[in-house]
Formats: C-alpha cells, sequence, structure tokens
C-alpha cells in the first residue's frame, strides 16, 4: 500500500540483476488503484536482462490517462567523454540520472557503447538510454561504484541528444570522480547548458586558460626563447635590417629573443644578438623596433594545441603574421589558408647541468618517482616530481630524483623506473619535438627505446611514436 501518488502518467520496474538467473521476461502490468477502482493496463513484451535485447534491465513505459497526453518513449543519445588526462580512464561501472521536467530517468548504468571498450583515456562513449519523454533536460547525476583497481575517473562532459526535439543538452565536468583526486567525491550533479556555441567557447576558454597556466613559466624576465612555425617549418628570425622572416634554422643566432619585460601575458622580445631591437607589431606589419616601445609590447595567446599567438598589446587584433613562405603577412595579403599565426615556442639552456626540472606529461600531470621506485606520469607538478640534471655530454643527461636523492631514472631489462644508480643505464639522448616543444627520452644504452607511458600513467620503455606516450614537456624549475 503507498498513498496518493498524483495523476499516473508513467511506471518504472527494474531489478538488481542479482541471484543465479536474473534474467526476466515481463510480459504485463496491471496496476489497481484500490480508493478508486481505476485499473491500468500497461503491455510490457520486453526483456530486462544483462544477456536479451538491449541489456536493460530497468524499463519505463508510458501510462495512458483521460485527459492526458500520452508521452512517448523516447531513445536518448548519451554522449560521454573521458579527458586526455593520463589514468583518466576508468573500469568501474558509471551509472546516470537524466532529470527533465517531467520526472527522472532513474539510475542507469552506461555499460554498452560503440566502443570496444568504454571510458578509455581521451575516447568518447556513446550509449542510448530509453525513457519515457522526460521534456526539457536540466540536470543529471553521473557517478560510478568506485570498484577495481584504478577505478578514478576524469569526466570531461556528458552531452544528451534528445531525438523527439531534435534539442541537444551540454553538461560541462572537467573534474576527476575519484576518491584519491580533487575533493573525493565519485558521484558529481551537472548542470545543462543550453547553447551548444556558448558550450563549446566555455570549454575552449578554459583550455587556454589551462595551457596559459602550463606555459607561462617560458615568458619570466630573463628567459631566452625561439619561436618556431610549424607551417614554415623555420624559425622567426630579426635582421640587422629590422626585417623579420620565420625560416630560420635552431641554431640561428638571429632566432634568438630575451624577454626583457614581463607582465601578466604582455611581453617584450629583445633580440639577443642586437640589444637595440625588439620584435614589434606596427600597423600590422611586423620588424624590428627599438626595445621598449609600445610597438613592442606583444600579448601572447595561447591555443588548446600549445602554440601562442602574438598579438599587440597596443592594437588589440594585429597578429604577428607569416605566409607559407615565411615572409611577413597580414590577412588581406594572401588567402587565410596561406597564412600562419601560431608559434610553438622552446627556451634555450632548459638541460643545463643541475638545473632542476619538471617533466610536464600533460597540462596538470609530470613524471614522478614513486616510493617503490617506479615512475608514473600522474605526478602532481610538485617538489616530487622535480629531477636534477646530470649533463653527460651535448644532448645526453642523467635524471636524478630531487626529492630522493641518488635515484635516476633509468631504462634495463625491460622496465623503467626510478632504481637507476647513475651509470649507463641512467643516460638518456634528448629528442626536441619542433611540433610541439615536447622532448623524448632515448636510452643510450638501448637505442631505440624511449621512456614511455602506458594509459594509467605508469613508465615502459617503448619505440618511438607520435601519439604522445612519449612526449614529455620540461619546466625549468631552478637553474644553478
Amino acid at each position: 500500500m503507498v498513498g496518493d501518488i498524483g495523476a499516473l502518467f508513467k511506471i518504472r520496474i527494474g531489478h538488481t540483476n542479482s541471484g543465479p538467473s536474473p534474467s526476466w521476461h515481463c510480459k504485463e502490468i496491471q496496476l489497481w488503484n484500490m480508493n478508486s477502482r481505476k485499473k491500468f493496463y500497461i503491455p510490457v513484451q520486453r526483456w530486462l536482462a544483462k544477456d536479451q535485447e538491449d541489456g536493460e534491465i530497468c524499463r519505463e513505459f508510458p501510462v495512458l490517462n483521460e485527459g492526458q497526453p500520452l508521452l512517448p518513449v523516447t531513445l536518448y543519445e548519451v554522449h560521454v567523454a573521458t579527458g586526455m588526462l593520463w589514468n583518466a580512464g576508468t573500469i568501474a561501472s558509471v551509472y546516470i540520472s537524466v532529470y527533465g521536467e517531467k520526472g527522472d530517468s532513474g539510475s542507469r548504468q552506461l555499460f554498452r557503447s560503440k566502443n570496444s571498450f568504454n571510458f578509455l583515456r581521451g575516447q568518447t562513449d556513446t550509449f542510448t538510454l530509453e525513457a519515457v519523454h522526460l521534456g526539457d533536460l536540466y540536470k543529471i547525476v553521473v557517478g560510478h561504484d568506485g570498484i577495481g583497481p584504478g577505478n578514478g575517473w576524469f569526466l570531461d562532459d556528458v552531452v544528451i541528444k534528445d531525438p523527439t526535439t531534435n534539442h541537444e543538452y551540454n553538461f560541462f565536468c572537467h573534474r576527476w570522480l575519484d576518491q584519491g583526486e580533487d575533493d573525493g567525491k565519485i558521484v558529481r550533479e551537472l548542470y545543462a547548458r543550453d547553447n551548444s556555441i556558448v558550450f563549446a567557447k566555455q570549454k575552449l576558454e578554459l583550455n587556454r586558460k589551462e595551457t596559459w597556466a602550463a606555459e607561462r613559466w617560458k615568458f619570466m624576465k630573463g628567459n631566452t626563447l625561439q619561436f618556431y612555425n610549424r607551417v614554415t617549418g623555420g624559425f622567426v628570425r630579426l635582421h640587422p635590417d629590422g626585417t623579420v622572416d620565420a625560416v630560420g634554422d635552431k641554431t640561428d643566432k638571429y632566432g634568438l629573443f630575451d624577454v626583457i619585460f614581463n607582465k601578466g601575458n604582455i611581453c617584450i622580445f629583445q633580440s639577443r644578438e642586437m640589444r637595440h631591437l625588439s620584435l614589434a607589431v606596427d600597423n600590422s606589419t611586423v620588424s624590428g623596433m627599438a626595445s621598449g616601445g609600445d610597438c613592442t609590447e606583444l600579448r601572447v595567446l595561447y591555443q588548446p594545441n600549445r602554440c601562442a599567438l602574438l598579438e599587440s598589446a597596443l592594437v588589440p587584433g594585429h597578429i604577428v603574421t607569416f605566409d607559407r613562405h615565411g615572409k611577413v603577412a597580414d590577412e588581406s595579403s594572401a588567402g587565410y589558408a596561406d597564412l600562419s599565426k601560431e608559434f610553438v615556442v622552446f627556451v634555450k639552456g632548459v638541460f643545463l647541468n643541475s638545473a632542476e626540472i619538471l617533466l610536464a606529461t600533460s597540462l596538470c600531470q609530470a613524471l614522478c618517482l614513486q616510493p617503490d621506485g617506479s615512475c608514473t606520469g600522474v605526478g602532481s607538478q610538485s617538489e616530487k616530481s622535480y629531477w636534477k640534471v646530470h649533463k653527460i655530454s651535448s644532448g645526453i643527461c642523467m635524471f636524478e630524483s630531487v626529492k630522493n636523492a641518488g635515484m635516476y631514472l633509468r631504462i634495463k631489462d625491460g622496465q623503467c623506473d626510478g632504481t637507476g644508480i647513475g651509470d649507463t643505464d641512467c643516460h638518456f639522448k634528448i629528442k626536441k619535438n619542433l611540433e610541439n616543444a615536447s622532448i623524448s627520452l632515448e636510452s643510450i644504452k638501448s637505442p631505440g627505446l624511449f621512456v614511455g607511458l602506458q594509459p594509467d600513467g605508469q613508465t615502459k620503455p617503448i619505440i618511438y611514436t607520435k601519439n604522445g606516450n612519449v612526449f614529455f614537456y620540461p619546466q625549468v624549475i631552478k637553474c644553478m
């Protein structure tokens, strides 16, 4: 017996999938209001079974009520994006509840997507969720059961498409659901952001903000920089006559720039070779001008791909631009596809002997030595992830843990860990990747093997690829 539940418009049935034979085929449902003597009959003829039909063990059915429209049963499309951080994926069981103006879906497990394995790092999984139409959606509750090793999960966002109204609802998360990360919660309540364009802009702006936070150290006063253009395949150069191009090689003396002024993301980049000249933007033209003038103040705008734009601080919108031949250009001088405004920024002198550095593995993670001597790429960017550089020769270094002196990064016997003692197993050749300003570490003792990361962030010797699992982004903490 239950009290008055109001006007009945749908019914939800399900089971816990427990017991030796939990599969259930439901033929029909009959309800009888003992007070009004009104009867309801709902034909079902559906399986509620993990091994039958769509695998669902919870179903909803509309109820026909006199004077009320019969709500349609809707097959919602649920897109779940797992983040790109190392160890972002999960093997835990994930559940979602969807809330709308006409009730909620109840807690549903998301287990059958179009991918072979669900919730992998950087992957978007698509599920279907059948429910009596919920009207306009406003909230979801998403979480997991916390079961299994490495069950923590970094959820980027959820997008739900309603085929009945052709409406799309966006739910932004970009947080851990992990008992050992963030605030320790494994369930989050997310609210809809209706406008998909605004949603995309918010995601882009957050990504730019995170990228700037990771890259801003490069623009500290006193650093010497190089600007590489991926379209021209060359470095920006400032010549003695004040002209600028983007076809220099990495050893060109005219391609070195000192940061002599820094305020937030506004900098002055002075030629190291000709200290009276700095990069400048004047009337959309890029040239060398007297250091300290207003035209030499450039605003650094980072993009999600770790490339930077250099914009005039004096006249916003005027950006350092080159054509595909490396000549200074503006948008009116060539087709847009032939122009390039993005630069990969390199800092000179990162691997000086005795320098302390981070080897970042993502915007907020770093290579870290664990207490058991293993190494992982999911460490926080803090002191426990600092490495001391021991320069062996040009381009060859060793990396000693700052927190655990005497323990070195090494590749030996098919393993990559931090239990090295400073012998040749710990010698690495530094391969610089021009396309993203990362480096890769190749074993000198075992040529062809690089320090690599598995999806869970654990280190492993691997053959060089361009998939990102051998990319490390060095950051200088202290120069000795």
